[in-house]
């Protein structure tokens, strides 16, 4: 492994989430590619923190400032020892040790243009409007990429200048298609008719190519093209149509957020005016001054004027102007997570052309974030810097926020990608930083494989627990943090821990979870306790943020994703045409071993063959306890030696052992038996399961003439995508929603529901779904509502079945409150679920009444059943 420095070879153990996202050939590009980062404030090691991850050749951080109080509200890389010192070199030995083969280092000097040449990217974040003006015309001309990225509180400005001309290689990093064939017409436009029930997916523009074609065989092998089939002969039968993805070359427009079409024009304006703001006063606008927002505005309405066409916006926000003027000194973790995660993705689009560019301007405001109510505003002494790590936070928010951030009590479930990167937020905007606490919980270890994107762990945390580790790093970040890590599954086998209790003491939840299943059972626990849930996922450069707040929105499970396509059994079996296809039945089959191989000298002499050979004996050896080998002309020699094995047909080999074998610890039976079992899951980069499968995938890919893959195993493990851009962006996403809740905020429109697909780049923030309401008679009711029920009797004994049957027929009442404390306890926990019809006060009667699967009361019950159950507690 090289040490801060690059290797020619991809180190797969580490990359294999990220090579699925990017591919071979990208990251190859990327590893070739040398960038400047300047600006280590927040969003500056952000950026540099999700580029490092990534995997380019070397990484170069420059800033000429020392650290300030209001820089430790977001860069989680400074310490309050560090006051003072310059935030590159604090920084560079810091970030370094993200990755083991990038080259890291520090430039304290002036940039300038023959310095500049040293590098494929330049990433501007901090600078003054010249010097990106004067550096993006010379990295323009001497075909450098450019991207300046910053933030002005709770605002966000990107933009992108990738040259003359961009090549893109793949413009959306979706898999190409493929379709088996059916019919070919022989028109002037050929009409190309697929097997497939469902629709096939190609598109207007699309590329494709062919094999397999019989009759019509001028197809198969061409080039990508557009068909066109007259003159060639006739088809007859079968033929695989697959998409070949083209370069494409591109130019650039302006990129708007379309929830907020009026946006970007009002908020360039608004950004050059911070910049003529900042250059005649040397420092940014006051937090909350309304002199300094009069002025900006006066500024702003200088610059608007200057401009000419498009630029020009017909009439500015005097409103939005004045609040760009009142945050714009704040530093907020979250703004700078969003930005830096996209910023970091041109980055790497910059390295490789691999997915589309950023074109060319993307404006960002979370203004959502303030005060609900209309004319609402902080004072200039609430916001006022009191020289604490806080300092860039209090400027926006105020110290009332920061007061009830440091109170607040939450459960973080996992400690993965997002669990890191929540935790870190945590940790910069200070939840739970005084009387507060989060709890973290994550049962796995670390392993090879986290360190590309879960950024809290370093090579020497691999095998530790992730939820200790990662609290034990932010306690780094931030030493007031109250955090407590714990290694247990979330569900119903922990609910004696994670009681009643403790979800009464919660403010919140977090999900950073991976499976749907868990996320269901947290979002009906969540629902239960009337607590707050913040969800959130990724896929590659795909993610999404969802909000739950009771009695407001829905809850996660109120919708579902459709079901993940899944491919034919008679094509796997019978008519596979796809790599996938060999890897989905070797990935089913690939634990179901037998010794039904003829182990011929001849099969040697393929080296498919010798592929599935070894890793299979690597994979007994390895489940055995025993050392494997990877030396193939020793397991040749091996095999040669061997005595070929007598079959019977269906069972198997017959192989008879004496018990005095068994028993004679000398004998390689006895032996065998000292042997202990183990197995290890699919997911373990470090064994041989992947080699076996994409081995036997190939040989039976070889059967039907399907091109074989390389140990890839990212498709073969059906590992899912991943990328630490996209994380960082969605939970920066997930901590605006965060601050929102804290505040208490209580309307729909306050709250934003995200997905983002940082590969086309798209954009789309929506309010939550508000709860369905539901009527009995006329009374209206949501998931969040419920009948509540004092299980004590006035004497301090369980209500009986038939008192609390009684007690629906007598005194129905329809509760908003919390239930009284201990009362679940009383009753075991029961969950109720009524279904209600029509009796007394409400016309309600209790027709069916169940604990988890256990039904305790039902209508249809017979009677002698019911008779000895109406007494019981």
């Amino acid at each position: 492994m090289a040490k801060n420095g690059n290797d020619a070879e991809i180190d797969e153990a580490l990359y294999s989430r990220q090579l699925y996202v990017l591919g071979h050939e990208a990251m190859k590009r990327m590893q070739n590619c040398n960038v400047l980062i300047s600006g280590m404030r927040g969003l500056g090691v952000e950026i540099a923190k999700n580029v490092i991850l990534g995997g380019v050749k070397s990484v170069t951080v420059h800033d000429q400032g020392v650290a300030e109080w209001r820089d430790l509200s977001s860069q989680f890389y400074l310490r309050e020892e560090d006051l003072g010192k310059n935030r590159a070199e604090v920084s560079q030995h810091r970030l370094a040790e993200l990755n083991n083969y990038v080259s890291v280092t520090a430039c304290t000097e002036a940039l300038t243009e023959d310095y500049l040449t040293k590098f494929q990217v330049v990433v501007l974040t901090n600078s003054d409007l010249e010097e990106q003006q004067q550096l993006g015309e010379f990295a323009h001309s001497k075909g450098i990429k450019l991207i300046v990225a910053d933030t002005r509180g709770l605002f966000g400005q990107l933009f992108c200048d990738f040259g003359e001309e961009m090549v893109v290689y793949d413009t959306n990093g979706e898999q190409p298609l493929s379709a088996m064939i059916s019919m070919i017409t022989k028109d002037s436009k050929g009409v190309v008719t697929c097997l497939d029930e469902a629709r096939h997916g190609f598109e207007s523009g699309d590329y494709v190519t062919f094999t397999e074609v019989q009759g019509m065989t001028e197809l198969n092998g061409c080039q990508p093209v557009e068909i066109k089939t007259a003159g060639f002969t006739d088809y007859i039968r079968g033929g695989i149509v697959s998409q070949v993805k083209m370069p494409k070359k591109i130019s650039f427009f302006l990129l708007t957020d379309f929830a907020k079409f009026e946006r970007p024009g009002q908020l360039h304006v608004g950004f050059q005016a911070i910049h003529a703001f900042q250059k005649k006063h040397n420092h940014l606008p006051a937090p909350w001054n309304r002199a300094d927002g009069d002025e900006l505005l006066t500024l702003a309405k200088e610059v608007n004027s200057a401009q000419t066409g498009s630029a020009k916006v017909e009439q500015l926000d005097d409103a939005l102007i004045k609040k760009l003027s009142f945050v714009a000194s704040g530093d907020l973790a979250p703004i700078n997570a969003f930005i830096g995660g996209l910023a970091a993705q041109e980055v790497m689009k910059a390295c490789t052309g691999k997915f589309m560019p950023m074109m060319q301007w993307l404006y960002f405001d979370a203004l959502e974030c303030l005060a609900e109510e209309e004319g609402v505003e902080l004072t200039e002494e609430e916001c006022a810097p009191r020289n604490c790590r806080y300092d860039g936070q209090v400027a926006v928010f105020g110290t009332k926020l920061q007061d009830m951030l440091a109170k607040q009590r939450y459960f973080l479930v996992g400690a993965g990608a997002i669990g890191c990167e929540l935790l870190k937020n945590f940790a910069m905007i200070g939840l739970a930083a005084g009387e507060g606490e989060v709890i973290v919980t994550d049962m796995d270890t670390i392993e090879k494989s986290n360190l590309n994107r879960q950024f809290l762990f370093r090579p020497s945390d691999v095998t530790k627990m992730k939820s200790d580790t990662a609290a034990a790093a932010v306690r780094q970040m931030n030493p007031s943090i109250r955090i407590t890590g714990h290694q247990n599954r979330v569900g119903p086998d922990t609910e004696r821990v994670y009681d009643d209790d403790f979800f009464e003491s919660l403010n919140g939840v977090t999900n950073a979870l991976d499976n749907v299943d868990a996320r269901m059972y947290m979002d009906r626990r969540c629902v239960y306790y009337r607590k707050p849930l913040l969800e959130s996922g990724t896929l590659g450069t795909k993610g999404n943020v969802q909000v739950v707040i009771p009695f407001l929105t829905e809850s996660y499970s109120s919708s579902q994703d459709p079901p993940e396509k899944s491919i034919p059994i008679c094509t796997l079996k019978n008519f596979p045409n796809a790599i996938e296809h060999t890897l989905q039945v070797s990935r089913c089959t690939q634990n179901i071993w037998n010794i039904k191989l003829c182990i011929v000298y001849r099969f040697l002499l393929n080296e498919l063959h010798m592929d599935y050979v070894v890793a299979g004996a690597n994979l007994f050896a390895q489940t055995y306890g025993m050392p494997g080998s990877t030396d193939r002309a020793g397991v040749v020699k091996i095999l040669q030696e061997v005595k070929v094995p007598q079959f019977t047909p269906r069972s198997g080999v017959k192989i008879h052992v004496s018990d005095q074998e068994l028993q004679n610890s000398n004998s390689s039976v006895g032996k065998m038996r000292k042997f202990v079992c183990t197995t290890k899951h699919l997911d373990d980069d470090t064994n041989f399961h992947m080699d076996f499968i994409v081995a036997s995938s190939n040989s039976r890919a070889e059967n039907y003439d399907i091109p074989a893959t390389d140990r890839h195993k990212l498709i073969a493990g059906k590992i899912i995508p991943a990328i630490a851009t996209t994380t960082a962006a969605v939970v920066g996403l997930v901590c605006l929603e965060l601050i929102k809740i804290v505040q208490g905020h209580k309307k729909l429109e306050s709250f934003k529901n995200g997905f983002m697909n940082l590969a086309l780049p798209f954009f789309a923030f929506s309010e939550p779904i508000a709860a369905p309401t539901h009527k009995y008679y006329e009374i209206d009711w949501t998931l969040w509502d419920r009948f509540e029920v004092t299980g004590l009797q006035p004497n301090g004994e369980e209500m009986t079945l038939r008192q609390f049957l009684d007690y629906f027929k007598v005194r129905s009442q329809l509760l908003y409150s919390s239930p009284p404390h201990g009362f679940w306890r009383t009753i075991s926990q029961t969950l109720i679920y009524l279904f209600l019809f029509s009796q007394n006060e409400h016309k309600l009667e209790i027709t069916m009444l169940s604990q988890g699967v256990s039904m305790l009361y039902s209508f249809f019950m017979p009677a002698a059943k019911l008779k000895e159950r109406l007494d019981l507690p």
